[in-house]
């Protein structure tokens, strides 16, 4: 028998929906059954996120966007979580930034667009923690995927800012896996590996996009570690993943 819909009823939060991997995992989530609640900086991302859910499901998304240097946004945006839906049963974290001069010696980075770095891809990693995790708390089997990458275990020059943050932030979540292990929330670490982003071309501007998977072709592994039914493991890589299903 084939399980149509494996997240029927369940409330999924994806932060950095509006693009790429984010993009791609709130899609299959909402094909998957879930509720989608949408969450990025960019309203028009947003948007047609939506209309692509609408025209897969028949359904809307909610759509929140904020950015994650808002602390006070978090705050709320936990808030009003609860008061709609009064639990969060998925939560997929995508959301990341390289900054706008791209890869650049750790001796020449701008001191404000480094904290702005800093803010969205680690502080803003634990203030959301600091707001969902009650909200994890209040389902029956809480999933949170964190989307790490590759260069936060194999630190490369130019990479400074987003390495040490990435790395920063996914210490900080399995931290946060370890407390949490006596309840029914389950944490899974997730590295795409090179996958057709616009971070990506961002760092490497001159390769060619094609030779690496297109974000849709995650969706599928998002979906199963946020299943109820499933206990995901800590740390996996899509590379993998996809080499076990070959």
């Amino acid at each position: 028998m084939i399980d149509i819909l494996p997240l029927a009823g369940r409330i999924a939060v994806v932060t950095g929906a509006s693009r790429g991997i984010g993009y791609a995992s709130a899609l299959d989530l909402a094909k998957a059954g879930a509720h989608v609640v949408a969450c990025a900086r960019t309203q028009g991302g947003l948007e047609e996120l939506d209309d692509a859910i609408l025209a897969a499901t028949g359904q809307r998304a909610t759509l929140v966007p904020f950015d994650l240097v808002d602390g006070g946004a978090i705050d709320r945006l936990g808030g009003a979580i609860f008061d709609r839906f009064g639990r969060i049963d998925a939560w997929v974290h995508t959301a990341a930034m390289l900054g706008t001069s791209g890869l650049t010696p750790v001796s020449h980075a701008e001191p404000r667009e480094f904290a702005k770095i800093e803010r969205t891809n680690f502080t803003g990693v634990y203030r959301l923690i600091r707001s969902f995790e009650p909200l994890l708390r209040a389902s029956d089997a809480g999933r949170m995927v964190y989307v790490t990458t590759s260069v936060a275990h194999a630190p490369k020059a130019f990479w400074g800012a987003y390495a040490a943050t990435k790395a920063g932030a996914e210490v900080m979540v399995k931290c946060w896996a370890d407390e949490i292990e006596n309840t029914p929330i389950r944490v899974a670490v997730l590295d795409p590996g090179r996958m057709r982003t616009r971070l990506r071309a961002q760092a490497y501007p001159g390769e060619d996009p094609a030779q690496h998977p297109d974000p849709t072709a995650i969706g599928p592994l998002v979906v199963d570690l946020c299943r109820p039914d499933q206990t995901p493991p800590l740390d996996i890589s899509f590379v993998d993943w996809k080499a076990d299903r070959a």
